[in-house]
């Protein structure tokens, strides 16, 4: 069949969605009401007493659910995990199974019109699948011959930059080591992956202003802190175990100000539900103060915070900032305060959209504290100017010397469990000095030093055919990447695409003119090897680096560890003795002993992740040596710019809570009372009004860039608290309306969360 015939989107359909008014506390009865329907559907009694007691406790299965870190200290008996988690955990370990029969039974067409849901709850994939030009099935294939032909189109290319090789976050150090080694020593830097999407700009801004891309505080700073600022960020839903760190802040007196453009209820309470005394009770009130924001207009607001910080200090010199950290460990104040001077506080309220007074009772609690904690997720990182916008967050925290200090720093926090880790170990379309070196003498090849395709390059350069094989490492790339349709052609456009996976979803309909899904272990699943049980080791966004060891029997003797996949693929694309590929999957301690002798921070690396709560890699802002010459660097940045017409708003894409990235776990959104539907936009009532519209409509949204519209269908209005002009809705759903041309500068994260659109009434 024509691949064309395959429509890449989530079937557009109307929903009977069913709208109450939000809640106003998390957690609590109805998590623990979620889990245990959640369990019921998809786990067997001996999954749930194997992996649950197991999940993100010492020497146990580090959960794929987030990076969120697990404490140092004392960890619950009766669960170290979330809802969210559980549900992650139920995904993997369901009792369906989509074996050969399934594939045999459903085309490619008949899949491609069940929605994200279904797909995925079509069970776990149990043998390696091919499709050839002009099958309408996936079929079976043995591993050797699947090697075999991933091989021959890899030598078969015109160049080793023909083909792309993505990554996702939930792929180990030990995968992620060694994919990049075949990758490069088969001589390309077209590494893209999910934090190109994610936390690009954060590693972008904080590598420009404190020497590292990562966040300088640990778990335990938030016990001690006095003042956190959650910006852009839905613990919530997002990283729930995040909320008792939250809740132990306040019971020791931290303050909290949330700024977000609509009011999540994960900030507001907080009902642990391992706690009878917060079950039974009203739970801990975690937002002091909430700032609804407009959106993209973060920098406004912080710019406002600064010269309102620089004018507590004019009135009482030395009694708000720290002018000595600024004087002696820093760069860049003068340039800063000359930045200042050109905006007027007044311009940047209006701007921004919050009260004055709130703004100032803000401020008063910054010039107040010391021990500050900034925290920031991906309602800050995919807007243009999201480089500019968490440089503005490091100039706070440079301004009080809050960085490097015990319960004050920097806090992105990531999404995948090991997006971090990835990176670390050499996942990346640039290759780091010390790692070209490294290959290059350790292993005897000459490492390609052009800089790679990134995920915005990659999807131009399949839409362009100037890449001819996609390698997916995990994820769903179709449905993660903006603009769908233009993702969709590139893919169509390759000879061949190759998705490691565990379960069925929309990336495997659309795909190249041969296709390969090639199943892997999941983290809950026992891996063994020649030389016995083996472990594999993540780093959480707190840069801890410690194991993770599956419990369960493989759902099929035909499943292979990400790792085995890597290796057999090179064994036989290589004909050579320069890496030791057999070797390393027959004992993943040589992978780490690779690891140790090519990657900065890994010393003694087999011995230390062995501890139970493994080990803190270098951080150089934690430590205040912060490379740039030994100093912080303040920044001068820009605001956003946004000029709408008349009948046009600023939308932004969210994930409900029944929701883990591209992974649709059910069809509610608890926390935004939505049940039975995904097809929403959240409006606020004063621009339903002015539209002349009502609550429970169907309306089409469509975006206008370079010429260009894209249009989604049929979504249900509801009405909701969030700033007139702006929207929300849920990915992947409005994917397909991001241009794949527009992104941040410096990082090339698409804009995802700062969408001009326009919406009107379906036919």
């Amino acid at each position: 069949m024509a691949k064309q015939d395959i429509n890449p989107l989530t079937p557009e359909k109307r929903e009977n969605v069913r709208i109450s008014t939000p809640p106003k506390t998390a957690a609590g009865l109805k998590a623990l009401s979620s889990s245990l329907h959640h369990m019921r559907e998809e786990m067997t009694a001996t999954s749930c007493s194997k992996t649950l007691f197991s999940l993100n406790q010492k020497g146990g299965i580090d959960c794929p659910g987030c990076a969120w870190p697990d404490p140092d200290d004392h960890r619950s008996a009766l669960g170290e995990y979330c809802e969210n988690g559980v549900k992650a955990i139920a995904e993997e370990t369901t009792k369906k199974l989509a074996d050969p029969a399934f594939f045999a039974k459903h085309s490619v067409a008949d899949l491609s019109q069940w929605s994200d849901y279904e797909i995925g709850k079509s069970g776990r994939i149990t043998h390696p699948m091919v499709i050839r030009p002009g099958d309408s099935h996936y079929s079976p294939i043995d591993w050797e011959d699947a090697f075999k032909l991933i091989a021959k189109q890899l030598k078969n290319l015109a160049s080793p930059n023909e083909a792309i090789f993505y990554t996702s976050g939930r792929t180990s150090n030990e995968a992620a080591f060694l994919y990049q080694l075949m990758v490069r020593k088969y001589g390309t830097n077209n590494l893209p992956d999910c934090s190109n999407m994610c936390h690009e700009s954060s590693g972008v801004a904080l590598s420009n202003t404190v020497g590292i891309g990562k966040g300088s505080v640990k778990l335990e700073d938030f016990y001690i802190t006095e003042l956190i600022l959650v910006i852009g960020q839905n613990p919530g839903t997002n990283h729930p175990r995040m909320l008792s760190a939250l809740s132990k802040a306040k019971q020791n007196k931290a303050k909290i100000i949330s700024i977000n453009p609509i009011t999540e209820a994960g900030l507001l309470r907080f009902k642990h539900p391992q706690k009878v005394g917060h079950i039974m009770g009203s739970g801990v009130k975690l937002t002091d103060l909430y700032l609804n924001l407009n959106i993209n207009t973060d920098a406004a607001l912080l710019k406002c915070i600064l010269k309102m910080l620089l004018a507590k200090e004019a009135e009482a010199p030395g009694s708000v900032l720290d002018q000595a950290f600024i004087q002696s460990r820093t760069t860049g104040y003068d340039n800063l305060l000359e930045d200042l001077k050109k905006h007027k506080v007044e311009d940047l309220i209006q701007k921004c959209g919050v009260a004055k007074k709130d703004i100032e009772q803000a401020v008063q609690w910054i010039a107040s504290s010391k021990k500050i904690i900034i925290c920031w997720a991906m309602g800050i990182t995919q807007h243009e100017n999201s480089v500019d916008i968490i440089q503005e967050i490091v100039n706070i925290l440079l301004l009080k010397g809050s960085i490097g200090i015990p319960g004050g720093g920097t806090c992105p926090v990531r999404g995948h469990s090991n997006v971090q880790g990835d990176r670390t170990v050499g996942i990346w379309e640039k290759i780091p000095d010390h790692l070209y070196k490294n290959l290059k003498t350790n292993y005897g090849f000459q490492p390609p030093k052009e800089e790679g395709y990134h995920v915005v390059g990659a999807l131009q350069a399949m839409a362009e055919k100037k890449a001819k094989v996609f390698f997916g490492m995990g994820g769903n790339f179709l449905s993660a990447t903006p603009d769908t349709n233009y993702t969709a052609k590139g893919l169509q456009n390759c000879s061949l695409t190759v998705q490691v996976s565990t379960k069925p979803n929309r990336g495997h309909l659309v795909h190249g003119e041969t296709a390969l899904i090639l199943p892997c272990l999941g983290r809950t699943e026992i891996d063994i090897q020649a030389s016995g049980e083996q472990f594999v080791s993540v780093e959480n966004s707190m840069g801890i680096v410690h194991s993770s060891q599956g419990t369960l029997k493989p759902k099929s003797t035909m499943l292979k560890s990400e790792p085995a996949i890597v290796a057999g693929i090179a064994n036989t694309l290589f004909d050579d003795e320069q890496v030791n590929w057999q070797g390393m999957i027959d004992n993943y301690d040589l992978i780490r002993e690779a690891i140790e002798l090519n990657i900065p921070g890994f010393d003694d690396y087999n011995r230390r992740v062995r501890n139970p709560e493994g080990f803190y890699l270098p951080n150089v802002a934690r430590d205040r040596s912060f490379k740039n010459d030994g100093k912080a660097k303040f920044t001068v940045n820009k605001l956003s710019e946004h000029t709408l017409a008349e009948d046009e708003y600023l939308m932004m894409t969210v994930r409900s809570h029944d929701q883990y990235n591209t992974t649709i776990y059910g069809l509610d959104d608890r926390y935004r009372g939505i049940e039975n539907g995904r097809r929403v936009v959240f409006i606020n009532p004063k621009d339903m009004e002015k539209a002349g519209l009502q609550k429970g409509d169907y309306v089409d949204i469509s975006s206008h860039y370079d010429g260009k519209t894209r249009i989604a269908k049929l979504f249900t209005l509801v009405s909701y608290d969030i700033p007139v002009g702006n929207l929300a809705t849920y990915f992947p759903e409005t994917n397909v309306l991001v241009p794949h041309n527009k992104f941040a500068r410096k990082s090339h994260t698409p804009i995802s969360k700062s969408i001009v659109v326009k919406i009107q009434k379906s036919n």
